[in-house]
């Protein structure tokens, strides 16, 4: 940030006045006033430069004897995609900090003000997160000119000498050493806090790129149990239908039809198909239409309500952080088979994080949270998770009762 606010600061400078402008954003509010406009602020007094700052402005007196405003820090809505229109000059200088923190959209909006050949964009950040845009442009062969810092060669590790306030601000041998023990070398948090570099997953990602890679080059023989997992969409998303045979799960179908009963029809169509014994699809919302329909047409259908008490209560928030953790367990053990062409579904498995609660329960972002950082709805995951979902369930009067209603005990 001390760098980039130098850059931002000669980049004003050099350019004749009114010819140039600077735009900054970060994930919150409080990082673009307190962080690079701090920066800014203390760079602009030390070198006795033109104009005026505030805590997120820079007014300079024009030629003509006006002021304009020729620099900003902004924090616009993640999903705004007209953030920065009206901008325009010859010299526009973009910084994105935090950048694993700035959704696609912003990005995209960030894109715009460079569409001329003098203009150019700076990125700076952790790389805390690789399920972001931020990870691809510092992708070899991205076309970005990037600039790697590995904690462990910075002055305090390397003996270089440098002023005493310095060495005190940057990163210790006593902090590194403590985390080395705490971590291990090989968390994604030492990757990522220490040496600088993306993890194979965000810190909080429930499944690491390597395990669904691995997934998608493999091989395994298809085998039973032959069930469907349906993820029924409501609000625009789209409903999606995996089977899964033994280790081995494909999607099957997506669509967006938003009739409850054409949908139902869809889902038998498939279950007849494809030779399942067996569709599973969460009755939340209007997913309850349709195992209502199949099951009085005395179908193989049963509801999995993800919402519900867990078995393991004490470990898990509700069956949905439940079964997804089972899922993560069957990558873990090698015990999935991915098309190795469907990159639609593998984004989504490494896009999906968790937490733990204050109880110490573990807990699924929910589709709701995905969407605000920018993501789609992971519609294809959710299919999965539920056609690896355990489907025992009872037969009573030749009908399936739906796992997670009142009526249905387990065994």
């Amino acid at each position: 940030s001390h760098v980039a606010a130098r850059i931002a600061c000669w980049w004003l400078d050099v350019h004749p006045p009114g010819s140039a402008f600077v735009v900054s954003t970060a994930p919150t509010w409080p990082q673009v006033r307190a962080i690079l406009w701090r920066e800014i602020n203390r760079a602009h007094s030390a070198g006795g430069l033109a104009g005026r700052v505030n805590q997120t402005e820079w007014h300079l007196t024009m030629p003509a004897g006006h002021e304009e405003i020729v620099g900003f820090g902004r924090k616009p809505g993640d999903l705004d995609p007209a953030a920065f229109q009206g901008i325009r000059a010859r010299y526009v200088l973009v910084i994105i900090d935090e950048a694993c923190g700035v959704s696609p959209m912003l990005w995209d909006a960030a894109d715009t003000l460079l569409a001329n050949e003098e203009s150019r964009i700076l990125v700076i950040g952790n790389p805390d997160d690789p399920n972001t845009e931020f990870e691809k442009v510092c992708r070899p062969g991205s076309g970005w000119h990037v600039i790697h810092i590995d904690g462990l060669k910075t002055p305090n590790f390397t003996r270089e000498k440098v002023p005493q306030e310095l060495t005190q601000v940057l990163l210790s041998r006593t902090w590194q050493r403590e985390k080395l023990v705490k971590w291990g070398e090989r968390s994604p948090m030492y990757i990522a806090k220490l040496r600088g570099r993306f993890p194979e997953t965000a810190t909080d990602g429930l499944i690491p790129v390597s395990w669904v890679k691995a997934a998608q080059t493999r091989e395994l023989e298809p085998g039973e149990p032959n069930e469907l997992g349906v993820d029924v969409g409501g609000g625009g998303d789209k409903t999606v239908i995996a089977q899964r045979r033994g280790p081995v799960v494909r999607i099957l179908s997506r669509d967006t039809n938003p009739d409850t009963m054409q949908t139902c029809g869809h889902v038998l169509q498939q279950l007849t198909a494809s030779g399942a014994t067996l569709a599973k699809v969460d009755p939340i919302g209007i997913g309850r239409g349709v195992v209502d329909r199949a099951q009085e047409q005395g179908k193989s259908v049963i509801g999995i309500n993800v919402g519900e008490k867990p078995r393991d209560s004490e470990r898990f928030l509700n069956r949905r952080a439940e079964l997804f953790w089972g899922l993560r367990e069957r990558f873990q053990d090698g015990d999935v088979d991915l098309d190795p062409a469907d990159d639609d579904l593998a984004e989504q498995l490494m896009a999906i994080r968790f937490k733990t609660t204050s109880r110490g329960q573990i807990q699924i972002e929910s589709k709701e949270e995905m969407k605000k950082r920018g993501l789609s709805s992971p519609d294809d995951a959710d299919a999965v998770m539920l056609a690896f979902a355990e489907s025992r369930h009872v037969v009573a009067t030749g009908m399936p009762i739906g796992i997670g209603q009142r009526d249905s005990p387990w065994f």
